[in-house]
């Protein structure tokens, strides 16, 4: 059974290419660090999430304190895109940031800069060592203002993909109301796809950006447009899949205290994993694969020295020679 196994696979691989995919897929995620690297932006996305929210938020009510109708369809935006069970500890979070704007401080902004650096650092370099890129040594300075530089480009996409969730669901209805179809079950249906649809939209050009623009070194766009609508379609799975798995925890008694975390870190953790091994699969397309031809060993001259005892066949040939013409000039004196 064994043997039968171990031909199965590599026939398998032989027959179906995109199951070969999977395997160079997974060889390079366990290659390269994959777990590592996950369990590094798992810690980092914990510590960061809820100071990041905070100041982002009191700067948005800084920005927007005139328009909370604005701000609600943000907040509604981050709600519908967390796992269910999260929604409850999401929502404390921002509305206390909202509410204590004024007196996020010093202190906050430095926490956030430290763990958010931090964050970005390590998925950074993730996504470098899952491309196969070099892992060059750079300059603190600089490597530090470009990391800042992503991490606030990254939260600026992450607004965006999020108000134009919570946006065309609000203004689908409103123009559902508009027309008179509110109460009519298809146009909800239709409306409901087509949040879906520019959901998975939103979600797919943020990965895009993360895939293409993030590695240390960047990569053609359209090389990771597959890879990115993959990560949001499984992104969208795995949000469902917590959804239910943080109904369960939060429905134990013992479990009501921690339970958000521990959810939190579960996820955290599922999605980094994710992310790292659909950046594998789009590097170990065949389009992507780089062929590396190693040079030639370097030539090694040994002089060859060899060593005879008694005359060689060229010795013998001369000496004849030279008795040969030794016997015809004596026969001439004569």
């Amino acid at each position: 059974m064994a043997d039968e196994k171990e031909k199965l696979v590599p026939r398998l691989r032989r027959r179906h290419p995109w199951i070969d995919h999977l395997f160079r897929a997974n060889d390079a995620f366990g290659e390269r660090y994959g777990n590592h690297y996950a369990a590094a932006i798992t810690y980092f996305s914990v510590l960061s999430l809820f100071p990041l929210l905070m100041v982002g938020f009191s700067i948005v009510g800084f920005v927007l304190s005139d328009n909370q109708t604005a701000i609600d369809e943000l907040r509604r935006g981050i709600l519908s895109s967390a796992p269910a069970g999260l929604g409850d500890l999401f929502n404390t979070l921002i509305q206390a940031a909202i509410t204590a704007r004024g007196g996020t401080g010093i202190l906050g902004l430095l926490l956030a800069f430290y763990s958010g650096i931090g964050w970005m650092t390590n998925l950074r370099d993730a996504l470098t060592a899952q491309w196969g890129q070099e892992k060059k040594k750079l300059p603190v300075v600089s490597t530090t203002l470009k990391d800042l530089a992503s991490l606030v480009g990254l939260g600026l996409a992450l607004v965006v993909s999020f108000g134009l969730t919570a946006i065309g669901g609000g203004v689908g209805k409103w123009l559902l109301r508009l027309v008179g179809l509110e109460d009519q079950g298809w146009a909800l249906f239709l409306l409901t796809v087509a949040t879906v649809v520019l959901s998975l939209l939103a979600n797919m050009l943020v990965f895009l950006w993360v895939l293409s623009r993030l590695p240390r070194e960047k990569v053609a766009v359209r090389s990771a447009v597959k890879g990115a609508i993959i990560a949001a379609i499984g992104f969208e799975v795995l949000k469902q899949v917590g959804s239910i798995y943080l109904a369960s925890v939060a429905s134990s008694p013992s479990s009501a205290v921690f339970g958000p975390i521990i959810g939190l870190l579960v996820f955290a953790n599922l999605v980094s994993r994710f992310l790292l091994f659909v950046t594998a699969w789009t590097a170990t397309a065949r389009e992507n694969l780089v062929t590396v031809v190693e040079p030639p060993p370097p030539a090694v001259i040994r002089p060859v020295v060899e060593v005879r005892r008694g005359p060689g066949a060229g010795s013998v040939a001369g000496a004849f020679s030279v008795g040969a013409v030794l016997a015809l000039l004596g026969r001439r004196k004569r």
